[in-house]
C-alpha cells in the first residue's frame, strides 16, 4: 500500500471520527501540502528512518518555523503508529526522527497606555458590538469562546460567565460560516468570575441589544470571527496602535492579572489551562517588574 493511500484511510476512518472537525481539517491540510508530495508515492513498507529524517530536515530548510515542522512530523508519526497497531505496517521508524527544538514564543500584549486608549474609545463610542473587546481584556476569553457566548451563559446576579463552547469559521458553499463546537480542551470549560465594573456594563449591553448572543452581529448567530478580527484591526489603526492579533487581548489580561498580584494557579483556572506550569512558562516574562522589586528588597541587606 502506498503511504498516500494509508494516509487517506487513517484521516477518514480514525482522525475524522475522533477529533473536532477543525482538527481533522488541519491534519488533512498538512498531509496534502507536505506529506503526500514528499512521501505519498512510497510503499509504507519501504519508508526508512533515513527517509523520514531527510523529510523532517527538508521542512526546516524550506523556512518553516520549528513549531510548524513539529506539527507536520507529529501527523506523520501518528499515522504510522496507527498503521503498526492495525498491522498495516510491520514497523515504523518515526521515533528516530530528530526534530528542531521549538521555543515558546513571548506573549505579545498591549501596554497599559495602549489598553487605556482601547478601553476609552469603546466606552465613549457606546457601540455594544465593540464591548466584546473590552470583555476579553477583563476575562481572558479566546475569540471563539467570546463569539459563542450567549446571555444564558452569563449570570449577572452572581457576576460569572460559564464557558462551555467555542466557535470557528468554516468554508462551506463558497463562503465562511460560523460553526459551534466544544471548547479547545476539557480544561477550557470553566466558570469565570467577572469584575463588578464589567457586570455593570454587561447589564446595559443586554438591555440595549435584546439579542441572544453577547456580541451581536448581522445574523441571529452573532458576530463571525473574521468579521470581528477585521473590526479589531480597524480599531487599532484608528487609534494608531501597533497591530497585534486578537489573541493579544488574552495575553494582556494575563499580564495585567499577574501585575496586580493574582496567583498563577487562579490565573491558570481562569484562562482554562490544564496545568499552572503552562501559564507560568508563557507569562514568566510578565513578572519581571515584580522580580526586580523583590531583588531590590534583597539588595537592601547590603546597605
Amino acid at each position: 500500500m502506498q503511504y498516500k493511500e494509508w494516509l487517506n484511510e487513517w484521516l477518514e476512518l480514525y482522525v475524522k471520527v475522533s477529533t473536532k472537525e477543525r482538527t481533522y481539517m488541519k491534519y488533512r491540510q498538512q498531509a496534502e501540502k507536505y506529506l503526500v508530495p514528499a512521501l505519498g508515492e512510497y510503499d509504507v513498507a519501504e519508508l526508512t528512518a533515513m527517509q523520514l529524517q531527510k523529510f523532517s530536515a527538508s521542512l526546516a530548510e524550506c523556512g518553516l518555523a520549528p513549531n510548524s515542522v513539529n506539527f507536520i512530523v507529529a501527523v506523520l508519526k501518528l499515522s504510522l503508529r496507527r498503521g503498526v497497531t492495525l498491522g498495516v505496517i510491520d514497523r515504523q521508524f518515526s521515533d528516530a526522527i530528530v526534530r528542531p527544538k521549538a521555543r515558546m514564543s513571548t506573549a505579545a500584549c498591549f501596554t497599559v497606555a495602549e489598553q487605556k486608549k482601547i478601553e476609552n474609545y469603546i466606552l465613549e463610542a457606546g457601540k455594544p458590538f465593540l464591548f466584546g473587546i473590552l470583555l476579553c481584556l477583563y476575562s481572558g476569553l479566546r475569540i471563539g469562546e467570546l463569539l459563542a457566548l450567549t446571555w444564558d451563559d452569563v449570570d449577572l446576579k452572581r457576576g460569572t460567565m460559564l464557558i462551555t463552547k467555542s466557535c470557528h469559521d468554516s468554508w462551506a458553499e463558497n463562503r465562511y460560516v460560523k460553526v459551534f463546537d466544544t471548547t479547545k480542551t476539557p480544561s477550557s470549560e470553566r466558570v469565570i468570575p467577572l469584575p463588578r465594573q464589567i457586570v455593570g456594563y454587561l447589564k446595559l449591553i443586554r438591555k440595549q441589544t435584546g439579542a441572544r448572543f453577547v456580541v451581536v452581529g448581522k445574523s441571529e448567530y452573532g458576530a463571525e470571527i473574521r468579521s470581528y478580527q477585521r473590526t479589531f484591526s480597524s480599531l487599532l489603526r484608528k487609534l494608531h496602535i501597533e497591530h497585534r492579533g486578537f489573541h493579544a487581548l488574552r495575553h494582556t489580561f494575563a499580564t495585567r492579572a499577574l501585575e496586580v498580584g493574582m496567583d498563577v494557579k487562579t490565573l491558570s483556572e481562569i484562562l482554562g489551562h490544564r496545568d499552572p506550569s503552562i501559564t507560568l512558562r508563557r507569562y514568566a516574562h510578565s513578572l519581571i517588574e515584580h522580580k526586580t522589586e523583590m531583588m531590590n528588597k534583597v539588595g537592601r541587606l547590603l546597605g
